[in-house]
This record gives structure tokens, C-alpha cells and sequence, in this order.
């Protein structure tokens, strides 16, 4: 049996997203791998998009694969690890890599998403995908499109991620009993890999994937006639929303394609709420300012004048008031993650690596 062959008969494409307290995840899982694996393995981290990535350089001395930052239109290379760069998602179309400036989802560009959803069409039942430590709910969609495909879900132990939202919400959308400590994961990939596929598994068409996918690499929206406005607008570029799905799959799209799962949808539009608080309260605050300067130029004119001043800078000291108290309590929300990476996670940067 040939080696292509052999690979084909394998669960050998390991999509791997993370977010918050992902490196340290990521440096345990490729230090477990064993020196022959025979998967290609894609790596999406959550970077800000204007700082340049040593995550390659980083998982490159962390384990016994060579690890480098994706090129496009590359092919897919096994025995290694591709990494997202900045800026971009990171797509698998046709056995070769694919680097897309499309939309971001859930406000991220690299998204985990795109690659999952990529994977689950190209290559089925080869993909494995892989959600590690991160907070709301990203890449829990794509892993479920990945089982949707006949595909493998693996999952970091929530109780061992340093930021458990992702893990959990992945495991909601596709349970899987191969959840573990990321120490342990590269043991388990080789396990999954070494084991055969079943025969006959061919997953069917799916328009929806298959558009979604498009979109990631910046095709038009073609999802509106079957997928009904949500009534909800974008937070990225406030059009129109259309909703996809239902139940534990729904998520939203806009019709230029920024996609947003409902945790992370909600997430944006308290922040939307919190910046125009602010800008409300700034306004009154320079009502009442400017009030009080004219009341005590009136003064020297006529009293009643001045008194009428001072009587508007109340009203919107008041209303200021109200409006801290809104954005103190708006603050307080319980919220066990956010989207500020841990301090391991600043060793993405250049200046960093060692």
C-alpha cells in the first residue's frame, strides 16, 4: 500500500483553534506529538491584526514537527504544522492552502471557523478538529460542521483550559468523548490518526457549507433566499443580519458575510451599548459644564438667567448620575473569560521570541 494511499484511509487533516491562554495549550499539544506523525496540522490563533505573529517560531521549538506561517496557495504538506498569519483566515480549498482577507467572524480575522467549515468540505471524514482554550464561543460552529461531515471532534478539558468558554461551547455543539488535558492531546491525535476509516463514508452535498466557505474567501452572500433577516443589525459594518440555522446551531451573517455566533452577537452589542453610555454621559457632562459657565456669565446680567442655567447643569448632573450607575452595573455583569489574552499569550510578538 502506498503512503498517499495510506493517508487517505486516515483521519489526517487536524484543524486546531484557539484564542485566550491558547499558546500554552498549543505548545503542550505539539510537544506530545511523536516525531512520525502523519497528519498536516492548521493552526489558528485570535491575534490582533496588526501584530505580526511568532506563534510558528514558538510551536516550532515547542515539539518535534517543523512549524511554519501558512503560504498561500501552498500545498497542503503532512508531517507539519501551518500557522495562520495576522490578518488573515486560513482556508483549505482543494488540497491547497488558501490565505483570505474575507470577512471576520465573531470579529476575529484569523477566525476558527473558516478553517474548520474548509476542512469539513474538502477532506470529510479525514478532518479532526481541535478547540482548545478561549473565550465565548468561537470555533464551536465549525466543529460542529466538522461532525456534520462525518468528521472527528477533539476537545481540550475544560477544566484544564485556562479559559474553559471554548472548550465547553464546542463540547454543547459536538460532544465528543475525546476530551482532554492538553498535555495529553498530541497522544491522542496519534491514536486517532493511526486508526482506520471505516469504508463507505461519503458525506453529502451541502449548499450552506459550501457557501459559507465561498464567503470566507470573499465571495458574494448567496445564503438570503433560504435564510430570513434576523432583525438585528451587524456589528461590524450595521447592515442587515440574516439568521442561519436554529436551535444550537443558529448563528447570523450580514450581507457582505461577517458572521457572529449568538454568545458573541450578544457580547458586541453590550459593548455597543457601554461605548454609546459613554458618549451620553460625555455629552452631559459638557451640557452641565458649559450650563454653569453661562449661568455664572448671566449673573452679572439678570439672576433669573443665571438660576435657569444652573437649573439645566442639575438636570444633567442627574442624568449623568443615572447614566454611571447604568454603566457601573453594565460592568459588573458576571463574565468568567474575556478576550484579553493571559500573560503567556504575549509571546506572539517578535520582540518576544527566544
Amino acid at each position: 500500500m502506498t503512503v498517499e494511499r495510506q493517508l487517505e484511509e486516515r483521519r489526517d487533516v487536524i484543524a486546531i483553534g484557539a484564542s485566550a491562554g491558547g499558546v500554552e495549550a498549543l505548545r503542550a499539544l505539539v510537544g506530545g506529538l511523536p516525531p512520525d506523525f502523519p497528519g498536516a496540522i492548521l493552526v489558528v490563533l485570535h491575534l490582533p491584526r496588526d501584530a505580526p505573529s511568532a506563534l510558528s517560531s514558538i510551536l516550532d521549538r515547542s515539539g518535534p514537527l517543523p512549524a511554519a506561517i501558512a503560504v498561500d496557495g501552498a500545498p497542503l504538506r503532512f508531517g507539519r504544522i501551518h500557522v495562520a498569519p495576522n490578518d488573515h483566515h486560513l482556508l483549505l480549498l482543494d488540497g491547497h492552502i488558501r490565505l483570505s482577507h474575507g470577512p471576520a467572524e465573531n470579529g476575529h480575522r484569523p477566525a476558527i471557523d473558516p478553517l474548520f467549515r474548509s476542512v469539513a468540505r474538502a477532506y470529510g471524514p479525514r478532518g479532526v478538529g481541535v478547540v482548545l482554550s478561549g473565550s465565548r464561543d468561537d470555533g464551536a460552529a465549525g466543529l460542529g460542521a466538522i461532525v456534520a461531515r462525518q468528521g472527528t471532534a477533539v476537545v481540550q478539558d475544560p477544566a484544564d483550559a485556562l479559559y474553559p468558554s471554548m472548550p465547553r461551547a464546542a463540547l454543547v455543539r459536538a460532544p465528543t468523548e475525546h476530551v482532554a488535558p492538553a498535555a495529553k492531546l498530541g497522544g491522542l491525535l496519534a491514536e486517532i490518526t493511526a486508526m482506520p476509516l471505516p469504508p463507505g463514508q461519503t458525506p453529502s452535498a451541502d449548499t450552506l457549507l459550501d457557501n459559507e466557505v465561498a464567503m470566507s474567501d470573499l465571495a458574494p452572500m448567496t445564503t438570503d433566499e433560504f435564510a430570513p433577516p434576523a432583525g438585528f443589525g451587524c456589528p461590524t459594518c450595521g447592515g442587515s443580519l440574516f439568521q442561519i440555522g436554529d436551535g444550537l446551531q443558529q448563528r447570523y451573517r450580514c450581507r457582505v458575510g461577517h458572521g457572529w455566533s449568538p454568545e458573541s452577537l450578544l457580547d458586541e452589542q453590550a459593548l455597543a451599548l457601554e461605548s454609546a453610555l459613554w458618549i451620553a454621559l460625555r455629552a452631559l457632562e459638557e451640557k452641565s459644564a458649559l450650563s454653569r459657565r453661562m449661568a455664572r456669565s448671566g449673573e452679572n446680567r439678570r439672576a433669573s438667567t443665571g438660576a435657569r442655567f444652573q437649573s439645566i447643569a442639575a438636570d444633567a448632573d442627574a442624568a449623568g448620575a443615572t447614566i454611571r450607575r447604568l454603566i457601573d452595573r453594565l460592568g459588573s455583569m458576571p463574565d468568567s473569560d474575556t478576550d484579553t489574552a493571559p500573560p503567556e499569550d504575549a509571546e506572539i510578538l517578535p520582540s518576544d521570541v527566544r
